[in-house]
C-alpha cells in the first residue's frame, strides 16, 4: 500500500540522519540542530529568492513562510522583482514584498532581520539589486538550494545538486526540523507547484522515486494536483499565447550543423504582445524540443541587459557554458546568464560559440 510505504519512509523526526534512510542526505544531525537553534532564537526572519522568480522560487519561499508563520515566527518573503501572474494564486503571495517596487521597505526589513533564508539561489548576486543590502545584513543565513557551486558563507548550507527542485529539498528540511505536521494543504500546494514546475512535470532526469513519494505524500495531505496543473498551464492570457506563437513561428532559428536552436525577442516585440513577467517561460524548452537539437538558448532584451536561458539534452553542460561566458550558472541541462552587449552582438557571439563547440554538442 502506498500509504504504508510513505509512512515508513517519512516516519521519524527524532533522528534526522535516519529520516530519509533511502534518500540522499546533505545535512548531518549537527547542521539540523544548528538550523533549529537559529530559527528558535530568531525574532525576525526574511526569506529571499532569485530575480525573475519561477515556480520553485515562489513555491519554496511561500511554503517556508507558511510553516514559520504557523510556528509563531515573524517572517517576511522578499523577492527582487515581479511575480509572474500564473503563480499568484498561492496562499501568502499577496504578502510578499517586491524589492523593485518597495526598495526602502524591503531593505529596512532585511537590515532588521536576524535570520535570512536563501532559497533556490546559490549566490547573492542572483538577487540583483538586493545583493548589497543582503551582504551588509547583520543576520545569519541558511541556504537551501540545488544549483551547483553554492557561495560558502551561510551558517547552514543545505545544497543538493542532484535534487530536481528546491521544493523537494525544503520538504525534507521541514521534516528534519520535526515540523512535518505543519505541511497543510496550502503549504503542500506551494511545495507541489515548485516540484512540478522545476521537474518539467516530473519528466526531467533528476526526478527519482523519492520525488514521486514526496508528491504522493503531499496529495495524501490534501493537495489537489490537478488544480495546480490548471493554474500553471491552463490559465494563459491571450497575449501570452500570441507571443509564444510569434516567437515559435517567426523567431525560431535552427543551426542544424551544431544541433543548436535559438529564439530571441526584442523589447519592441515584447511590448507588441503586452509582455508581463513569466510570459516567455518555457520558450527555451520549446526550442530544445526540435528534433535533432541538443542545445537551445532563449534571449530576451531588457532595458540594460539581455537575459539568457540555456537548455540542453544529454551530457552537454550549460551550467559551465553560462558560467564561463555569460555571467550565470545553474544546472547541467538548465542554466541562465546575461549580456550587456546589444542583442545583435550577443546573438552573434553565441552563434560563434555554438559553432566552436559543435563537436561537443553533437556528441553529447
Amino acid at each position: 500500500m502506498i500509504q504504508n510505504a510513505i509512512a515508513s519512509l517519512f516516519y521519524t523526526h527524532s533522528n534526522p540522519t535516519s529520516t530519509f534512510a533511502h534518500m540522499s542526505l546533505s545535512l548531518n544531525a549537527g547542521q539540523v540542530a544548528k538550523a533549529k537553534q537559529l530559527i528558535s532564537e530568531a525574532k525576525s526572519i526574511v526569506i529571499t529568492t532569485h530575480k525573475s522568480p519561477d515556480g520553485d522560487a515562489i513555491g519554496s519561499s511561500l511554503a517556508l513562510y507558511l510553516v514559520l508563520k504557523s510556528m509563531g515566527k515573524k517572517t517576511t518573503v522578499i523577492v527582487p522583482d515581479d511575480i509572474p501572474e500564473y503563480l499568484q494564486w498561492m496562499k501568502g503571495c499577496d504578502e510578499i514584498v517586491v524589492h523593485f517596487h518597495h526598495k526602502e521597505k524591503a531593505e529596512a526589513i532585511v537590515a532588521d532581520a536576524d535570520l535570512i533564508f536563501m532559497l533556490d539561489h546559490n549566490h547573492l548576486s542572483r538577487t540583483g539589486d538586493m545583493e548589497n543590502g543582503l551582504r551588509n545584513a547583520k543576520a545569519d543565513f541558511i541556504l537551501v538550494d540545488h544549483h551547483q557551486q553554492p557561495e560558502q558563507f551561510a551558517k547552514v548550507i543545505y545544497s543538493d545538486t542532484a535534487s530536481c527542485s528546491t521544493c523537494e529539498m525544503l520538504y525534507k528540511f521541514i521534516v528534519w526540523l520535526g515540523e512535518k505536521e505543519r505541511i497543510d494543504p496550502y503549504t503542500g500546494e506551494c511545495l507541489y507547484c515548485g516540484i512540478m514546475t522545476d521537474s518539467g512535470s516530473f519528466r526531467f532526469p533528476a526526478v527519482t522515486a523519492e520525488t514521486h513519494l514526496i508528491a504522493a505524500n503531499l496529495i495524501e495531505r490534501g493537495v489537489d494536483h490537478a488544480q495546480i496543473h490548471r493554474e500553471i498551464f491552463d490559465t494563459n492570457p491571450k497575449d501570452r499565447l500570441k507571443l509564444m506563437g510569434y516567437a515559435l513561428n517567426e523567431k525560431l532559428e535552427v543551426m542544424e550543423d551544431c544541433a543548436t536552436a535559438i529564439i530571441s525577442l526584442t523589447q519592441d516585440e515584447l511590448k507588441r504582445f503586452n509582455y508581463r513577467p513569466g510570459d516567455t517561460e518555457g520558450l527555451a524548452n520549446q526550442a530544445l524540443s526540435v528534433k535533432g537539437i541538443k542545445l537551445a538558448a532563449f534571449f530576451r532584451e531588457g532595458n540594460n541587459e539581455i537575459k539568457i536561458s540555456f537548455r540542453s539534452k544529454s551530457s552537454f553542460d550549460v551550467n559551465q557554458l553560462a558560467r564561463e561566458g555569460w555571467k550565470g550558472g545553474g544546472h547541467v541541462n538548465a542554466a541562465g546568464g546575461s549580456s550587456t552587449d546589444t542583442l545583435e552582438n550577443t546573438l552573434n557571439t553565441f552563434r560563434q560559440q555554438a559553432r566552436s563547440l559543435s563537436s561537443s554538442i553533437i556528441n553529447s
